[in-house]
């Protein structure tokens, strides 16, 4: 335990340029204290003592804002970054040397039972306001931008981005897409999309007026 400490403490040095010491990771970064909570609210959780492992759990939630359900599994040597806001839900498993920043949800959609929340692979990086929703795999090697949102699997080695999240990026190749719509300028203003179509109306009722009239007989003309 001991070493996993020293470890991790090395990989917030290693990660964040505002980390001046050991001590200072220690004593104060919310994201170690977060974790260090967690792996006390996890035993509790796996050896059914619940009740202990949430009341773990919430109080860490109210020192750090960072909110980890006991049931969710992480891996070793894992950094948050700020923290602030990040939710990880009770079925979701994180790998080795991941970094998740902050304001991140790693939730569930509602629609699934058992397994609901995301799996996350070893060096993965999610970006600050990141949703990672439902039983899907973010693959080993990966990177999820800032306020993206996954509802699907993301292979190892690539870059996710955009809502909903899509790769743009595989083991290090761009990835082209067929051109999307662009929301400020290809979608059509509604409108102007109803006077268009009051104009198409007005001119068939004129010229079906013009026909009837045509069709009228000579005694109808006063």
């Amino acid at each position: 335990m001991f070493q996993d400490l020293k470890d991790t403490i090395r990989a917030y040095q290693a990660r964040d340029p505002a980390a001046r010491s050991a001590l200072e990771v220690l004593l104060l970064y919310p994201g170690l204290k977060a974790v260090r909570s967690h792996r006390r609210a996890h035993w509790c959780y796996t050896h059914g003592l619940h009740f202990l492992a949430r009341l773990i759990s919430q109080a860490s939630r109210r020192r750090t804002g960072i909110e980890i359900h006991p049931g969710a599994t992480i891996g070793k040597r894992l950094v948050i970054d700020h923290g602030m806001g990040l939710v990880i839900g009770e079925t979701a498993e994180i790998g080795d040397d991941c970094l998740i920043y902050h304001g991140v949800t790693l939730g569930g959609t509602g629609k699934d039972v058992g397994k609901r929340h995301p799996t996350i692979g070893n060096n993965v990086l999610i970006g600050t306001g990141a949703k990672v929703l439902g039983p899907i795999t973010i693959g080993s090697g990966s990177r999820v931008a800032a306020n993206s949102v996954v509802l699907k699997d993301i292979p190892e080695n690539s870059t996710a981005v955009g809502i909903p999240a899509r790769v743009v990026r595989l083991a290090g190749q761009k990835i082209d897409y067929v051109k999307e719509v662009d929301h400020v300028h290809d979608v059509p203003d509604p409108i102007t999309s109803d006077l268009a179509a009051l104009r198409e109306e007005l001119a068939r009722l004129k010229h079906r007026e013009s026909e009837l009239e045509m069709e009228r007989p000579d005694d109808w003309i006063i």
